[in-house]
């Protein structure tokens, strides 16, 4: 009866709705238009001055580098031809005119100089030596370095035009015997292995004389010409003109020069010899690129997002349809998954319950072997004491002592009534509560240890001390166990002594709040102080202990209300203490 005004209300809601939803997006749309517009004008105006400003920078650092590298072959070869002018052997040659092997000797300085080639000029201007053979034999009477070092008492610097193009660079100076000018020495620098190091770069580098004419150039056209006729010369096709090429101007970078109608930055940097200079031209093709690739992955990021925008928009139904048919066939798959779940579970259960079984059978098994265990290691104390007894009642019946003999059974009888108190308690450590316990005097239960561990005593010659005070020290507790404790800190310190030259075991009695048994002995100290009092963790040799004897101790001290404590001696060693409730007056002091 209601579907009727309800079909009717739902255009009328949903028109307002698509109608918002629709503005958003154009605003959306318009905004990311703006965004787009502006990060792209943004970064073209950083990016270009800060490329333009890092572009300049290395182009300073290399004209620096190339001006340096110049002077330093000027000078390191301006002073070749003072050495040589005193050269004996040319001098030599020169008088008298036997030139045989000056070649050889040019030949052999050039290789350590690293000129372009050496010259020896006789008096008359002919060449008489020189390291390029084909050059023996030319006349040089009428050029300007052989006119001006015959004229000139010092080294004069020659620039030449060559007739292959280009020009040669030389340091002459001439030699002389007292007031006799026997001839000239010629070096020729070699500055084009500069011009052929700058072609191999971008940008385009031009060195020129004090008169302003370019006498080094990366493009051979240029040389004899000034700056300006050199840039509106037409290049041929190479470096620089790869280098000029530009797609645009659109980013309008302020221009230094002009190559062929393109921009280039114009650097200039003067080198310190005869009024030369050096002006590079470097293209601003390199910051448009690098300008043009950031800002073609900015327009071409904004134009994924803008068409994720358009797609997204395109499939918003489609989505929606998705979404339900995909949830419908999820709610189907949880079903099923939790079914599944479900079984899972209960079969789990089952394993569980089985598992806890066999758990239950396993614990009762690792009791019953740390009990034979715990049995084992009680009674091997005074098994050992009865062989030893035995052995001396069957040596003293040999020798016809019977009553001494009687004295060992009787002791072997006592320790057989020890071993069964033993195991007796051994059998009652599942029922705590049973035991009674009775008034003690330590220095008894000390006295009765010693004498069980007297057989081990007589095997090793060990120094035992023992400080006891003058009065009775008595405790609360069970004379037998007490004296286990003894027993078993007692042989440890034997144990513990079995590689020491000199064995010491130090037995201190004391009576304060507390009765404390102190056992000190002076073997290897203890290593593991965290797994000492931990059930079968032993430091003996195999068949020499279980690991046992402090465990079962500790139990025993804990269940006096005592506390027994272990540390390693100042000067070596383990130090072992038993403390333990004192009475006074009869009665328990820490009850």
């Amino acid at each position: 009866m209601n579907t009727t005004p309800r079909k009717t209300s739902e255009p009328a809601l949903a028109w307002p709705r698509s109608t918002a939803i629709s503005w958003r997006v154009r605003l959306a749309l318009v905004v990311l238009l703006v965004v787009a517009t502006a990060t792209v004008w943004i970064t073209n105006r950083l990016l270009t001055d800060r490329f333009t400003e890092s572009t300049r920078n290395r182009a300073e650092l290399r004209l620096t580098l190339y001006s340096g590298n110049l002077l330093s072959e000027l000078r390191r070869n301006a002073i070749v031809p003072q050495l040589l002018a005193r050269d004996p052997t040319l001098i030599s040659a020169l008088q008298s005119n036997d030139f045989s092997r000056s070649t050889q000797r040019l030949i052999s300085f050039v290789e350590e100089i690293g000129a372009a080639s050496l010259m020896l000029l006789d008096a008359d201007g002919r060449t008489v030596a020189a390291t390029d053979r084909n050059r023996l034999g030319e006349p040089h009477r009428g050029e300007p370095h052989f006119v001006d070092a015959m004229r000139a008492n010092a080294t004069v610097f020659t620039v030449l035009p060559r007739e292959a193009g280009g020009y040669s660079f030389t340091y002459a100076r001439r030699l002389e015997d007292g007031a006799e000018v026997l001839g000239v020495i010629v070096v020729e620098v070699d500055l084009a292995k500069f011009e052929r190091a700058w072609a191999g770069i971008s940008d385009a580098v031009m060195v020129t004389d004090s008169t302003g004419s370019i006498i080094l150039a990366t493009e051979p056209r240029w040389r004899g010409l000034n700056e300006a006729e050199a840039l509106q010369r037409q290049t041929p096709q190479g470096a620089i003109q790869r280098a000029i090429r530009v797609t645009s101007d659109w980013t309008a970078l302020p221009a230094d020069a002009y190559l062929q109608g393109e921009a280039v930055m114009r650097m200039e940097s003067r080198i310190p010899f005869r009024g030369w200079q050096m002006t590079s031209f470097t293209t601003y093709a390199s910051i448009r690129e690098r300008v043009n690739g950031v800002l073609a992955l900015e327009i071409m990021g904004f134009a994924i997002l803008l068409a994720l925008a358009f797609y997204a928009l395109s499939r918003k139904t489609a989505v929606r349809m998705a979404l339900f048919q995909r949830e419908s066939a999820e709610l189907r798959a949880l079903n099923a998954r939790l079914q599944r779940e479900i079984a899972e579970r209960e079969r789990v259960q089952k394993t569980l319950e089985v598992a806890e079984q066999s758990l239950a059978q396993s614990s009762k098994l690792a009791a019953l072997g740390e009990m034979s265990a715990a049995v084992s290691h009680e009674l091997n104390q005074p098994l050992a004491a009865m062989k030893t007894y035995l052995a001396g009642a069957r040596l003293l019946l040999r020798r016809n002592r019977p009553e001494e003999a009687l004295a060992s059974f009787g002791r072997i009888d006592s320790l057989i009534e020890r071993m069964g108190a033993i195991t007796r308690q051994l059998k009652s450590y599942a029922r705590k509560g049973g035991e009674t316990l009775s008034p003690v005097n330590m220095g008894d239960a000390l006295a009765a240890s010693l004498s069980m561990m007297e057989p081990q005593l007589r095997q090793r010659q060990v120094q035992i001390t023992q400080i006891l005070p003058d009065e009775q020290v008595q405790v609360m507790g069970d004379r037998l166990r007490i004296e286990q404790v003894m027993v078993n800190l007692l042989r440890n310190a034997l144990d513990a002594t079995k590689s020491v030259r000199d064995p010491e075991v130090e037995i201190i009695l004391a009576a304060g709040e507390t009765a404390t048994l102190t056992v000190r002995d002076n073997g290897q100290g203890i290593e593991d102080f965290d797994a000492l009092f931990e059930p079968f963790y032993t430091t003996k040799q195999p068949g020499d202990g279980v690991g046992l004897g402090l465990a079962i101790s500790s139990g025993i001290v804990n269940d006096l209300g005592g506390r027994l404590t272990a540390r390693n001696g100042q000067n070596g060693g383990a130090v072992f203490e038993m403390q333990l409730p004192i009475l006074e007056g009869g009665l328990e002091a820490a009850e």
